[in-house]
């Protein structure tokens, strides 16, 4: 793959989108969208299509100020009261959900995989300020459901239950976030 200046690339493994403003040897540095400079060897970055995004846009002065004054009249966004209460997210921990690597595992290292994977996404829907999260453990013999618990309870900001027993049945626990604590 044969990469420039100014081509649009993708980082490998990391969510870093950006064009490319350096090449020097192995190494290339990316310019962000976040406006970061940010340099990573040739094989961690592929070539992706050009962004749309507003990296490089004409700041004209007189065009953002007009664009500022222009009013815009909100619409509000009707939600049926059914669809209020769902959970924005839901995670499967099934293993075969997880990872496709399974079958040389034993019980204890499918059990880690699975809580890394839960705390992983309780903090991604804190930071991200997502409310209800709907873990999916599943019945079986309830170690999972134990530890996740046990997880959950080491937080403060967090209340659980078990989930909607007309979607998901006896195998999954609903997480409320508070977000104001």
């Amino acid at each position: 793959m044969r990469l420039k200046v100014g081509d649009a690339v993708s980082v490998l493994d990391e969510d870093i989108n950006g064009i490319v403003s350096k090449i020097s040897g192995d190494v290339v540095t990316i310019h962000t969208e976040d406006g970061f400079d940010m340099e990573f060897s040739l094989s961690e970055v592929i070539k992706t299509k050009p962004l749309t995004s507003q990296l490089f846009v004409n700041t004209d002065p007189d065009a953002i100020i007009s664009e500022k004054e222009q009013v815009t009249k909100r619409k509000s966004v009707k939600v049926k009261p059914k669809e209020r209460n769902q959970p924005s997210m839901e995670v499967d921990l099934h293993i075969n959900q997880i990872t496709t690597r399974h079958k040389h595992m034993n019980n204890f290292d499918m059990l880690n995989l699975q809580l890394d994977t839960a705390r992983h996404k309780l903090e991604y829907a804190i930071r991200n300020r997502i409310q209800k999260i709907v873990f999916i453990h599943g019945v079986g013999e309830g170690v999972l459901k134990t530890e996740l618990e046990y997880l959950f309870g080491r937080y403060n900001n967090v209340k659980f239950y078990p989930a909607d027993y007309q979607k998901y049945g006896l195998g999954a626990t609903e997480v409320y976030v508070l977000q104001n604590v």
